[in-house]
């Protein structure tokens, strides 16, 4: 049996540059939580059905169950502790709480993170596109009505100007 080789990378997560070594077979949501301390991504399912484990790589939703840690070097990773502005909540975060998005919270930074991701890519989306772009995250708790209410808000508010 031969020891397993390790890896050095260098991902920015959450505009902070690390360098790690990790295992070949770490996954991004075990690099995150495990390595780096940011605990607001978690692991359900951990075969790319439920969407708690998202996270943004180079623009892009991840599933962090999935995707390994060895793939991030030198990209880009925002979580769920990266979308606010230091105390200030991102208008998503915000209308998730007005709208009354969560319950028992396991899920949320999951949707918030896919959210973010959709208004990124199209910053009015119809409700339709909201279901659809949201379709691979599971809630047991809230239903999905206020999670729905607070990605069209925020993007309501994003469009009003300043």
């Amino acid at each position: 049996m031969t020891a397993e080789t390790s890896i050095e990378i260098r991902p920015v997560v959450n505009g902070m540059s690390h360098t790690s070594i990790v295992k070949p077979r770490v996954t991004v949501a075990e690099y995150l939580r495990d390595y780096l301390g940011l605990t607001g991504t978690k692991t359900s399912c951990e075969v790319e059905v439920c969407g708690v484990c998202s996270v943004i790589v180079d623009g892009l939703p991840v599933s962090g169950c999935a995707a390994l840690a060895a793939d991030l070097d030198g990209k880009t990773v925002t979580t769920v502790e990266g979308l606010a502005t230091g105390d200030t909540l991102s208008h998503l975060q915000q209308a998730f709480i007005e709208t009354f998005a969560t319950q028992c919270g396991f899920c949320t930074p999951g949707f918030l993170v896919m959210g973010t991701a959709l208004l990124a890519a199209n910053p009015q989306p119809s409700r339709d596109d909201v279901m659809e772009y949201l379709e691979g995250n599971i809630c047991r708790c809230t239903g999905y009505r206020p999670i729905i209410e607070a990605v069209l808000l925020a993007a309501e508010r994003m469009a009003a100007p300043q």
